[in-house]
């Protein structure tokens, strides 16, 4: 299912940005090896500072499966102010009924093969639909994305080819980038949701979001809690986070006291910052 977080609604979501900053860092600096900037984990640029909308897929569990990002480009944006060689000295596009689709990518860790409900075919159309469907919304005409060509390939085997590209693809570092063109039109987001069988409608509320996300954090907590009956005598500093989890009483303090175990998990083994993820009881009775 599909959350968009802009600048509006970015405060009720950030353990979901920062979950989906760190898929792209696993993306695009460990799998791909782009060059990007990649701190503590997550790979964060300077655009993701202009208030741009993430359109994010989320699995049933909660977790950040997919995401794309949108940007006007009637201000800077990466065709523009990164791949303007692209574009072979002409202008760059300022349109505000142009968007520009960047950053998109799926967790194929947590995803399989195929056409199923869990796979990377459909989180990407997914995704895809989701992105149309907002631009479409907010009266964006068309998109610009700047692909490669296995992107570009797969795009056109899923019912979702550009139907013309600006300038000409050039050599980037380890890729070949270029530049796509894509209307946001019915035809095209039936095209995508003909490919995948997808025929509900993609978007959750904030309200719904935000409630898958806290029961997949709180039904892990259960699980990591069970897995830790033998678990050694603990340090002080153990013991420390185990007396705050253990007071906190809302899940906002739940998710403060996980964000310190993050903090300095770099000094704990995997089994003592797995024995520290134990919830409360009322967390663990309600998942």
């Amino acid at each position: 299912m599909i959350i968009v977080i802009d600048g509006i609604n970015q405060h009720k979501f950030k353990d979901v940005l920062d979950e989906m900053f760190k898929l792209r860092a696993r993306v695009f600096g460990d799998r791909l090896g782009w060059e990007v900037n990649i701190q503590d984990g997550r790979e964060f640029d300077q655009f993701d500072s202009l208030n741009p909308a993430h359109v994010v897929s989320i699995n049933d569990e909660g977790d950040v499966v997919g995401c794309m990002r949108l940007l006007q480009t009637t201000g800077p944006h990466m065709l523009a102010d990164v791949f303007s060689s692209i574009l072979d000295g002409e202008p760059p596009i300022r349109s505000a009924q142009v968007w520009e689709a960047t950053r998109f990518c799926v967790d194929t860790k947590r995803l399989g093969r195929g056409r199923g409900k869990n796979s990377v075919s459909y989180v990407t159309s997914e995704v895809m639909i989701g992105s149309f469907e907002y631009a479409q919304e907010a009266g964006v005409l068309d998109s610009v994305a700047v692909i490669d060509p296995v992107m570009n390939r797969v795009l056109q085997r899923s019912g979702n080819a550009p139907y013309d590209y600006v300038g000409t693809a050039k050599p980037m570092g380890k890729v070949v980038a270029m530049a796509a063109l894509m209307d946001c039109s019915d035809e095209r987001i039936q095209s995508i949701r003909e490919y995948s069988s997808i025929d509900y409608d993609v978007f959750l509320t904030d309200d719904k979001a935000l409630e898958l996300v806290n029961s997949g954090h709180q039904a892990k907590m259960a699980q990591a809690g069970a897995a830790n009956l033998d678990h050694q005598p603990l340090t002080d500093l153990e013991k420390y986070f185990v007396e705050q989890m253990h007071a906190a009483t809302t899940k906002e303090e739940v998710q403060a006291v996980l964000k310190l175990i993050e903090s300095v998990s770099d000094r704990f083994t995997p089994e003592q910052k797995t024995a520290l993820l134990q919830p409360p009881r009322a967390f663990a009775h309600e998942a």
